[in-house]
C-alpha cells in the first residue's frame, strides 16, 4: 500500500473517530431531553411511548443551547415596554397556587387550590404561547394542565382541579359537549399540546393530592356527585379570583397604579357600631312613645338575636311579622353570630334589585362610618360577548369578588352564580364560605328551582362552615318537620321568640275579597281613594293603569272625596296631580326619588296614589291607609299587607287589604296556579287568612302540586338530575355548562340598558367611555342607572339605534347605554323606559 493511500486511510480513520465522540457528547448534552420533566410522580409518563401528549419528550423543538443558558417564559406582556418588565411566568403560577390555596384553606382544600395555582398556565411554557406574547397566533394554554393533572393525581381526584384548569378563561365544561364536541373536557384532557416541557425547571407539583375534605366527600342528601360538583366549583372560584388577583397586582405594579385597597373594619368594630346605633334608636324611641308595645315586641326581636348568635354554625330562621324590624335584627344576628365564631362577612341576598340600595342605606345609617364596608352587587352586566382578549381582562377586573364584610346583592346573582360556568359569576363563590348568608324573603325563592337552591342551601352550611338564616314574615314550609318533602332542610333553628304571638301582636289589616274588577272599575275607586296602593302583576299593567288613573284625575281634578282642594298644579308627574308608577322599567336612581317623594306625601297626608309592580312588597318602607292586590299567592297578599298600616297607628279594621281579579289580564301559569291555591285556603282560614297557620297550609298544598305527576314542579331543568352531575366509569361526569345554561331565575336572558337618567349618570357613562376610572368602581356606580329588559325589547332598541355599545373595542358588547339624543322620547320622567315600537317614536321625535 503507496504511503499516500495508508495516509488517506488515517485522515479518514480520525474523521471517524472525532465524529462518533461528537455524537457520545450530544447524547450526554441532550439526555434531559429524553426523559421527563423533573417534578415529583414524573414516573408515571415513563409508561407512554413515543412522543407524549405532555409535551414532555425529545420532541421538544427547544434548541440546544437552551441547556446551558434557559430562556424566560412569560406569563404577560407589557405593550411598548422590554420583555425584562414582563410578567414571569414562574412567579405568577407560584403567586396564582399562593392566593388560591388560602382560598381554599377555608374550607379545608388549601392542596387543591395549590395544584390549581401552579398548573393553570402551565401551557404558556410552550413555545407558541411565548410567541403569541410576540403578536403570534392564539394558542390553547390551559389544556396541558389539565392533562397534566389528571395524569399525576388519576382520573377522579385530578379531575376536580382539572375542571377549573381547563375552564379558568373560557369557564366550566360538559364532560362531553353536545354543542361545542371540542370544548368537553374529555376532548381537552385526549387533544394533543404544544410541548411545555421547561415547566420541570421552574415548579414543582406535589407527590399526591389528598381525597377531598370528609364533609364533601359523604354528600349527605344531596348526593356525592351534586356535593363534588359544588366542590369543584368552588375550587374553580378560588383559583379565577387568585388568577385575577395576581395578573391585577401585576399590572398595577407595572402601569404605577396603586395597588387594590381592599382594607376592611373588623366584623367585631361592626358589631359594636351598630349596637350603638340600636341603643340610641331605642332610647329615641321609648322617649318619643314610652308605652307602645310595638318598641317593647322590636327590642325582644334584638334581644333573641342576640341570645342565638352564641348558637353553632348551621340553618336558622327569622319570622318577624312585617314593621317588626327584620332587617336590623337579622344584621344583628349576622354580626354578633359572624363576631362569636370567627366567620368573615355577611352577604345578604333580596329577591328584588330594586330594594338593594334602600337595604343597603339602611345598613350604611346603621354603622355609622363604616359605610364603605358595604358594597352592593346586584347589576346584570354580562361578560362580553366579543372575544377580545382586552375585554374579557378589563370585565374580569370589574366583576366584584365579594370580599367585603357587608355584601348585599340579589337572589339572582347568589343563586344563578352557584351554578354558574362562568369565571366571572363564580369568582365570588369561595367568599361564601365561612360567611352569614341572610335569604332576605326566603319564600320568594321559584319554585321551579326551589329543590336545586335547598340543596346549595344545605351544602353551603354543611361542607363550608356557613349559616345561613332564611328570614320573612311568612316563613315557607321547607323544613321535614313542616311536612315538606323533597330535599327539606333539617336542623333549623328560629330565632324570633314565639312566632305565633309575634304574628298576633303585629297584627294590622283585614283582607278583603273585592272580586272581578276591569280597570275602569279599578281605576274609579283608586282615584277617590285619597291614598291608596295598588299591585298589580306586570310592567304594562302597572303603567296601563297609572295612565287610565291620570286621565281620570285630570277629568276630575276639581272633585276630592274628602272635599278638599289641595292638590298642586304646579311641578310634573306625581307631584302635580298625586299619580304614581313605580316598576323595574323605571331605574334605580329614579325608584328611589319617586319613593322619597311618596314618603314625603304619605306623611304630609298629602294625595297619594301609587300603582307599582310587585317590587314595592319585599321591604320597601311604606305606609298607605288602604291596598289593592291583584290576585296571587297568599304570601304576595300577605307581603302587600306589609305596605299597609305598617306602623300600626289605625285599628286592623280600617285598614283594609282588598284582593281582586284583574278582568281581561291573565296571569302566567305558575302565577295562576298559586293564586288559585292562595282562593282555597282563604276559603279555608276566612277569620285570618295571613296567619302563620293558614301561611303554611298555603306552602304545603303550593309544593304538594308542584310534585304531583311524573315532573317534579320544584326542579323542572332537572338541575339535580343524574345527566346534570354524576359519578361513571372512574370519572366525574359534570355538566357544567348544561347546567348553568338551564338554571335561571328569570326566564328571560334580560339584558341590562344604561341611562343617562341624570348628570351624575351621564358623567358615569363618560368616564366609562374615556377609561379615565378602573372599570369595577364604574359598574358597581352605575348599577342605579341600568333598566333590565327583555331580549325582543333590546333587539328592537337595537334595530332602532336608539342604544349603542360603549367603547366596544376596549370593553365589547358588556355595556349598553340609551343615547342622550334618545333619552327625552323613550324615557318617561314617570314611567321609565319605554321600549314599544322605539322605532316609530324615534323618527317621530326627528319629524318635530
Amino acid at each position: 500500500m503507496s504511503p499516500p493511500v495508508v495516509l488517506l486511510l488515517c485522515l479518514l480513520s480520525l474523521l471517524a473517530f472525532v465524529s462518533f465522540g461528537f455524537c457520545l457528547l450530544g447524547l450526554f448534552v441532550r439526555a434531559p431531553r429524553v426523559f421527563p420533566p423533573r417534578w415529583p410522580g414524573a414516573g408515571r409518563l415513563e409508561k407512554t411511548s413515543g412522543c407524549c401528549r405532555y409535551g414532555c419528550t425529545a420532541r421538544d423543538a427547544t434548541p440546544v443551547e437552551d441547556d446551558f443558558a434557559p430562556m424566560p417564559y412569560y406569563a404577560h406582556s407589557l405593550d411598548g415596554r422590554p420583555e425584562t418588565d414582563w410578567h414571569g411566568l414562574a412567579p405568577h403560577l407560584r403567586g396564582t397556587a399562593r392566593r388560591a390555596a388560602e382560598n381554599a384553606a377555608k374550607f379545608g382544600a388549601a392542596d387543591y387550590g395549590h395544584v390549581a395555582g401552579l398548573l393553570h398556565d402551565v401551557g404558556k411554557y410552550a413555545g407558541a404561547f411565548q410567541d403569541r406574547l410576540k403578536g403570534g397566533a392564539r394558542v390553547d394554554h390551559s389544556s396541558a394542565g389539565a392533562q397534566l393533572c389528571t395524569h399525576a393525581y388519576g382520573r377522579l381526584r385530578g379531575m376536580i382541579p382539572a375542571y377549573a384548569i381547563a375552564g379558568h378563561h373560557a369557564g366550566l365544561a360538559d364532560w362531553i359537549s353536545a354543542t361545542a364536541p371540542d370544548s368537553g373536557l374529555d376532548r381537552r384532557l385526549t387533544k394533543a399540546v404544544a410541548p411545555y416541557g421547561a415547566h420541570g425547571d421552574e415548579i414543582t407539583l406535589p407527590d399526591s393530592l389528598p381525597a377531598p375534605p370528609a364533609a364533601v366527600a359523604q354528600g349527605a342528601g344531596n348526593g356525592p356527585a351534586f356535593a363534588l360538583a359544588l366542590f369543584t366549583r368552588m375550587i374553580f372560584s378560588c383559583l379565577v379570583d387568585a388568577d385575577f388577583l395576581d395578573t391585577e397586582a401585576f399590572y398595577d405594579r407595572a402601569e404605577g397604579r396603586p395597588p387594590r385597597d381592599r382594607a376592611f373594619p373588623a366584623i367585631a368594630d361592626l358589631h359594636d357600631a351598630l349596637e350603638v346605633h340600636l341603643a340610641a334608636l331605642t332610647a329615641g324611641t321609648r322617649a318619643s312613645t314610652p308605652d307602645s308595645a310595638v318598641n317593647d315586641r322590636r327590642a325582644a326581636i334584638q334581644d333573641a338575636a342576640r341570645a342565638a348568635a352564641g348558637d353553632r354554625p348551621g340553618l336558622f330562621s327569622l319570622t318577624v311579622p312585617t314593621g317588626g324590624g327584620k332587617t336590623l335584627a337579622s344584621l344583628l344576628f349576622a354580626l354578633a353570630h359572624a363576631r362569636c365564631h370567627g366567620l368573615d362577612r355577611v352577604i345578604v341576598a333580596i329577591p328584588y334589585t330594586s330594594i338593594i340600595e334602600q337595604t343597603a342605606a339602611t345598613f350604611r345609617a346603621a354603622l355609622g362610618g363604616f359605610g364603605d364596608a358595604i358594597v352592593e352587587h346586584h347589576s346584570a352586566f354580562t361578560e362580553s360577548r366579543n372575544d377580545g382578549a382586552e375585554a374579557r381582562r378589563k370585565l374580569n377586573k370589574a366583576m366584584e369578588n365579594w370580599d367585603a364584610p357587608i355584601v348585599v346583592t340579589s337572589n339572582v346573582q347568589l343563586f344563578e352564580s352557584l351554578f354558574a360556568d362562568r369565571p366571572s359569576r363564580c369568582r365570588k363563590l369561595h367568599n361564601l364560605a365561612r360567611s352569614v348568608i341572610i335569604l332576605d324573603e326566603a319564600q320568594m325563592l321559584p319554585l321551579p328551582l326551589l329543590r336545586p337552591c335547598l340543596a346549595a342551601i344545605s351544602e353551603l352550611s354543611r361542607a363550608y362552615g356557613a349559616s345561613v338564616v332564611l328570614c320573612t314574615a311568612t316563613q315557607p314550609a321547607l323544613t321535614a318537620d313542616s311536612g315538606f318533602q323533597k330535599a327539606a332542610l333539617t336542623a333549623v333553628r328560629e330565632i324570633a321568640p314565639d312566632p305565633p304571638r309575634l304574628y298576633r301582636d303585629f297584627k294590622r289589616v283585614t283582607v278583603q275579597q273585592a272580586g272581578r274588577l276591569d280597570d275602569d272599575a279599578l281605576a274609579e275607586r283608586l282615584v277617590r281613594a285619597r291614598q291608596v296602593l295598588c299591585i298589580v302583576n306586570t310592567r304594562a299593567h302597572a303603567r296601563d293603569l297609572a295612565m287610565r288613573l291620570v286621565q281620570d284625575h285630570d277629568g276630575n281634578r276639581d272633585r276630592d272625596h274628602d272635599g278638599d282642594q289641595d292638590e298642586s298644579r304646579d311641578g310634573a308627574d306625581g307631584d302635580r296631580d298625586g299619580v304614581f308608577h313605580l316598576s323595574a322599567s323605571m331605574c334605580a336612581a329614579h325608584r328611589s326619588e319617586k319613593l322619597a317623594a311618596i314618603k314625603a306625601r304619605l306623611a304630609s297626608r298629602a294625595p297619594c296614589r301609587l300603582i307599582s309592580t310587585s317590587l314595592i312588597e319585599a321591604g320597601v318602607d311604606v305606609d298607605f291607609p288602604q291596598v289593592y292586590r291583584a290576585v296571587a299567592g297568599l304570601d304576595s297578599i300577605a307581603q302587600a299587607a306589609g305596605r299597609c298600616n305598617r306602623e300600626g297607628r289605625r285599628p286592623a279594621g280600617d285598614s283594609p287589604v282588598h284582593v281582586f281579579t284583574p278582568a281581561g289580564v291573565n296571569p302566567p301559569p305558575l302565577l295562576q296556579r298559586q293564586a288559585d291555591a292562595g282562593r282555597r285556603v282563604l276559603e279555608r282560614h276566612g277569620d285570618d287568612p295571613l296567619s302563620l297557620t293558614a301561611i303554611g297550609d298555603y306552602f304545603r298544598e303550593i309544593y304538594w302540586l308542584e310534585t304531583v305527576g311524573a315532573e317534579d314542579g320544584l326542579d323542572t331543568r332537572r338541575i339535580l338530575g343524574p345527566d346534570s352531575f354524576a359519578l361513571r366509569d372512574n370519572r366525574l361526569d359534570f355538566n357544567f355548562a348544561t347546567v348553568a345554561r338551564a338554571f335561571r331565575m328569570i326566564d328571560s336572558d334580560q339584558r341590562p340598558v344604561l341611562i343617562p337618567y341624570d348628570d351624575r349618570a351621564r358623567a358615569l357613562i363618560a368616564a366609562l367611555a374615556d377609561g379615565s376610572e378602573k372599570i369595577g368602581p364604574l359598574a358597581r356606580r352605575l348599577q342605579r342607572y341600568t333598566v333590565q329588559v327583555p331580549p325582543a325589547a333590546f333587539d328592537a332598541l337595537k334595530r332602532a339605534g336608539v342604544i349603542a355599545t360603549v367603547d366596544e373595542h376596549r370593553l365589547g358588547d358588556q355595556f349598553w347605554a340609551l343615547g342622550a339624543d334618545s333619552f327625552a322620547n323613550l324615557y318617561s320622567p314617570r314611567y321609565g323606559l319605554d321600549w314599544r315600537d322605539p322605532t316609530y317614536r324615534a323618527a317621530e321625535r326627528q319629524i318635530f
